[in-house]
Formats: C-alpha cells, sequence, structure tokens
C-alpha cells in the first residue's frame, strides 16, 4: 500500500472542474456530437454538436445543470486503484489501448505514467483508465522524456530528464515494437566512452527508449510483449542485443534458456479466450534484490481458466447489417481461397462458428475481416447465384464482440467503452492483448513484486 491522501474520485471531480474544464476534459476522448448525444439522455434534445462547438469557441455561454453535470462524470473512468489500496505501482509504455495496464491493475496495480503516441489509441485508453492527473502522468513521445532522437544529448543529461519526469515505479510495463539493430557507427559512439553498451548497440530503436529508462528509474521488475517472432526477428541478432541489454542493466529475465513449442516465454490466448494468438512475454527482476530465485512462467499455468469462454458467448445474437460482408466482397474472398487451395496454398478466409477457435485478430482486420468470420449458415454446396444462400453471407466480428475476444470486456458485456470509428476499433483491439493473459502474469508475479518492494524499501533504509 501506498501511503497518500485520501481519494474520492467523484468528490474531486465536481469540486475541481468548471464547467468548461469538465467539457474539454471530455472532448480529449469524445466529439461534440457523442457528448451532446450522452447529455440529451437528460436533456430533451437540448444538445446538439453547434451549441457545443460555440461554447468552446467562446462564442456562447451556455451552463450545464447539476444533474448534466453528474450524468457528464459517467463519461470519465472512475479511479479504481487509489493510493490507499494499492499494492504496487507500475508505469505503461507503448501503451495502445491498455491491455496490459488492465490485467496488472486488475491485481491491485496503480499506474503512474502512461505513453502512447497514437491519438486514437490515446481516445480509448482515456475513455477506460482513470489518467487524474494528482496521481497519473501522461506522455505522448516517449522520446520526449528520452531524449533520443538528440544523438549529441549526454547519456547522463538523459537519464536526469527521466528521472525528473517519470515517477518511481515497482514494474515497468511495455509493448516496444519489433524493430532491428543496427551497428553501423557503433566504434565511433564507443569510442565516445558510454557508461552503458546499449546506448551505442540499440540506439535507433524504441527499445533504446525502454533501456534508457530502466538504466535511470531501475524499476525492481519489468514485463515486456512482443510478437512471438522477436525471436527469430533479424536472425536471432534483435532478441540477443535485447537479452544482453537486460542482462548488463542487472536483471534476471524468467527463462531466458528456454527454446521451441515448450518456451514457457512464449503464452497463447486460446488457454484464456478462444483466439490463437501467441506473444513473448519477457518478465525481469532485479538481482540484486534477490527475489528472482526459481520464478519462471511456467507458473502462469495456475491461473489458466478451467472452462474457457466458446466463442459463441462472445458473440450478439443480433448485429448490424453494416457487418455482413458485401456479395461482392465474400465472392472475392471466396475466389481467392479456392484459388490458392488449387495450388496446394493455405491462403484463405478463417470461417468460424460458435465452438471455434479463431485464428490471430490482426491490425488490418478492418480491410476485409477475412482472418476470422462469423459463419452465417452459407452453404457451400450451394452456388453464388442463390438467392437465399447469398443471403447466409459471413459476417465480421463487431468492435464490442472484438473487445471481448481480447478480453477486455467479459462474454455477453460492453463494458469496455470504444469512442473512435470501427476502423480504429479494429485496428487498437489487433494491435492489443490478450488482457487474461497478463493478469494471469501479474499473479504469477505478485508475490515477487511485493517482496521486491520491500526489499527495496530495506536496502534505502540501510543505506
Amino acid at each position: 500500500m501506498i501511503v497518500g491522501h485520501t481519494f474520492d474520485p467523484e468528490k474531486v471531480a465536481l469540486k475541481e472542474y468548471t464547467d468548461i474544464e469538465l467539457l474539454t476534459k471530455l472532448l480529449e476522448v469524445y466529439d461534440q456530437k457523442q457528448i451532446s448525444e450522452h447529455l440529451n439522455e437528460l436533456s430533451s434534445q437540448r444538445w446538439c454538436r453547434e451549441t457545443i462547438n460555440r461554447w468552446i469557441k467562446g462564442n456562447a455561454t451556455p451552463h450545464f445543470t447539476h444533474q448534466e453535470f453528474k450524468h457528464l462524470l459517467e463519461l470519465l473512468p472512475k479511479q479504481k486503484i487509489t493510493p490507499e489500496n494499492c499494492e504496487f505501482r507500475f508505469i505503461d509504455l507503448f501503451a495502445g489501448i491498455g491491455g496490459i495496464r488492465k490485467g496488472f491493475e486488475d491485481e491491485g496495480g496503480l499506474c503512474v505514467f502512461t505513453s502512447e503516441w497514437n491519438k486514437y489509441a490515446v481516445k480509448t485508453y482515456k475513455a477506460n483508465f482513470a489518467c487524474d492527473e494528482s496521481l497519473h502522468k501522461f506522455n505522448h513521445d516517449i522520446r520526449d522524456v528520452t531524449l533520443s532522437s538528440d544523438d549529441t544529448v549526454d547519456e547522463e543529461i538523459a537519464y536526469q530528464n527521466i528521472d525528473r519526469i517519470i515517477p518511481d515505479h515497482d514494474v515497468l510495463l511495455a509493448g516496444f515494437p519489433c524493430q532491428p539493430f543496427s551497428i553501423a557507427g557503433v566504434s565511433k559512439k564507443n569510442s565516445l566512452g558510454k557508461a552503458h553498451g546499449f546506448e551505442c548497440s540499440t540506439q535507433g530503436t524504441l527499445f533504446f527508449d525502454v533501456a534508457r529508462i530502466i538504466a535511470a528509474k531501475k524499476p525492481n521488475a519489468f514485463v515486456l510483449e512482443n510478437v512471438k517472432n522477436l525471436k527469430s526477428h533479424d536472425k536471432g541478432k534483435t532478441f540477443k542485443v535485447i537479452m544482453e541489454t537486460l542482462d548488463e542493466l542487472g536483471y534476471f529475465v524468467a527463462d531466458s534458456s528456454g527454446s521451441g513449442s515448450q518456451d514457457p516465454k512464449i503464452i497463447d490466448g486460446q488457454h484464456f479466450l478462444p483466439q490463437h494468438r501467441e506473444r513473448i512475454v519477457l518478465v525481469g527482476f532485479k538481482k540484486s534484490l534477490g527475489v528472482h530465485h526459481n520464478f519462471s512462467l511456467k507458473k502462469v499455468r495456475e491461473f489458466m481458466p478451467e472452462t474457457i469462454p466458446t466463442l459463441g458467448s462472445l458473440l450478439d445474437s443480433s448485429v448490424d447489417e453494416k457487418y455482413v460482408l458485401t456479395p461482392k466482397l465474400w465472392k472475392y474472398l471466396y475466389d481467392y481461397a479456392a484459388k490458392h487451395k488449387a495450388k496446394g496454398n493455405g491462403f484463405g478466409f478463417g470461417l468460424v462458428n460458435e465452438n471455434s477457435i479463431t485464428r490471430t485478430l490482426s491490425a488490418r482486420y478492418y480491410k476485409d475481416g477475412s482472418e476470422i468470420l462469423i459463419d452465417r449458415g452459407w452453404d457451400f454446396s450451394k452456388s453464388f447465384e442463390d438467392e437465399e444462400n447469398i443471403g447466409n453471407r459471413p459476417r465480421r466480428l463487431t468492435p464490442v464482440e472484438c473487445s471481448r475476444l481480447m478480453g477486455f470486456s467479459k462474454p455477453g458485456e460492453a463494458t469496455f467503452k470504444i469512442p473512435v470509428s470501427d476502423t480504429q476499433a479494429y485496428k487498437q483491439f489487433g494491435n492489443s492483448v490478450v488482457v487474461p493473459v497478463f493478469q494471469a502474469v501479474a499473479k504469477a508475479m505478485k508475490s515477487r513484486i511485493i517482496a521486491a518492494h520491500k526489499a527495496n524499501h530495506n536496502s534505502k533504509s540501510v543505506a
């Protein structure tokens, strides 16, 4: 538990926001139309996009009634974890829409810093996670913190800037992009007397920014997430440099020697939800704290559900016709699959039913939905000219169904707010993580995180 002032989210909001301040904060997430529609649930069409637009531009001075003000507050996510009830603190880098955060927050972690550059992902993140300025800092481009875009900045200056901006934390979470490392100019940079070897070997990549933050803040633990192919990327060079860097920084990485199909670092989402989605998870603990002995991600298996929800339980019984493939698109996908099947290739669509395990939801799902198409009774023995059959064309998942397939919402619920367009939502879910996987990782780590916090606190007290 972190000692601090008593925190009451609703009391703080009611006390601190003026009407225009609340409206401005909501416009970070929702557009004028969305806000006016929410208000009109109470106000009998009193509000419209133009009224809110004029107010923001200073051309009108309306006000909210007390009920309208409280109704708008419902759009702001509540602070679930506070300084009074949290069990550890963490930061969320390359946060996307907060999938890793949700897993760790559900286990009692308080997020104190977030970095995400995509403006649409930021909207979805802020629609669902409390980002109260008194407890949390939000950053967009992480390079503004690490100063990595300027090669002339001395590393110690960069570390001081990081330490000034990023709050102290127990765990660093990062779903960083996979990029190759270039060794061009390394010998020249080495001659400059860098304190850390990684300052040369990883420069120019976003992993470099993660490493700089670890070097500056020295968190007790970290969780790094990436695609499974990170291990083989650039003929294994990328993964080798990453592992060498983490070792150089003084961290034990769980299951570092694991390989093959039984590697505990590779976790498949289908053990939690009906989607085949393999990701590599690197969990590290600071060696000097002595809490890492015998830790393995095999422990995650203890937190896999006995019964995995069926795909059918994640689907809505009735969806908008716009999610049904057009005859033209379905014919294209059908013919494309048939052509490749004839050549002996495995390319094609993924037609699923309520008992299926789906393929991996990708960020390109918005284009044609081909990897996960919901069967609506298509009869392959009939032709496309059959009027009844053409009415049974498959459909895409809706964004709400995607949120369930990724574990942001539970079966039958739509608790995760989606304030962006379908296209952006598909991209966001396709780029995210299966939330229950990371809640299981948090559960597996939790006792060690708490032990590390105590060990770190005791070592500082002695010093």
